[in-house]
């Protein structure tokens, strides 16, 4: 099975709040991965902020997860807030342990920095430099001191995409910085993060700004974080819908 272009998502699939959603009533925790392949051909762990798991069980998630299905995962909150990229090298290691065993199942390393973390070209260009290169990574600047053409020029230098943002009060940037786009949905709602249903015109509107970047030869990754009530869900499906995936 070949490997689409185009992949559409949630982050995360372990949600209480997604019965009788995506999933029917009833079905145990440890089932929903297997029904979420059923739907989607991508997700983003998020449980990986928190607890990075262990290498075997990025060795099983390759052998669970289908062919053509690819699994993002968000890097370390122990790298990325408490140590804000400083001395990477461990991380970068055990990073690489897991990334290596899921094997063709990879998507992308996502690297979330705060809001309260400022710009620092160096730190960030060490980082990166740490990391091995065969690892796709997004990098998800919160704070707007980073926006500035230098840092573009220096995540393209590394082959690392800007995060493209939805979310109230983050910079919503339009800007490819590698041979792929990530793109990250977290609610429309002007006044909290990770709250409402896109409407169709707004996902018409990113359908449209996924058609040109696709047109531009790019990888598209997009995921939903909006997950309350099970809008993730509902606004991947239409999306995927509305761009024919």
């Amino acid at each position: 099975m070949s490997t689409p272009l185009i992949h559409i998502g949630t982050s995360g699939w372990s949600y209480d709040h997604w019965e009788n959603v995506l999933y029917p009533a009833g079905l145990p925790a440890a089932n929903r991965l297997a029904y979420y392949v059923g739907n989607f051909d991508s997700v983003e762990l998020n449980a990986s902020f928190y607890r990075w798991p262990r290498t075997a069980v990025f060795a099983g998630w390759r052998r669970r997860l289908p062919a053509g299905f690819l699994m993002s995962v968000k890097a370390p909150r122990g790298l990325t807030h408490a140590k804000k990229l400083y001395a990477p090298e461990v991380w970068a290691d055990r990073i690489g342990e897991g990334w290596h065993e899921l094997g063709e199942k990879r998507g992308v390393l996502l690297v979330q920095l705060g809001p309260g973390q400022v710009r620092d070209d160096a730190r960030l260009d060490y980082f990166l430099g740490s990391l091995p290169p065969w690892i796709r990574v997004a990098v998800e600047l919160r704070h707007e001191s980073w926006l500035d053409d230098a840092v573009f020029a220096l995540l393209e230098r590394h082959g690392a995409a800007y995060c493209v943002m939805s979310g109230a009060g983050l910079p919503c940037v339009l800007r490819a910085t590698a041979p792929f786009v990530y793109l990250r949905l977290h609610g429309p709602d002007a006044d909290s993060l990770y709250a409402g249903s896109y409407s169709d015109a707004d996902l018409r509107w990113w359908a449209s700004r996924i058609r040109e970047w696709r047109a531009g030869g790019r990888e598209v990754f997009a995921y939903f974080n909006n997950d309350g009530g099970g809008n993730a869900v509902r606004n991947a499906w239409a999306l995927r819908a509305e761009l024919g995936v």
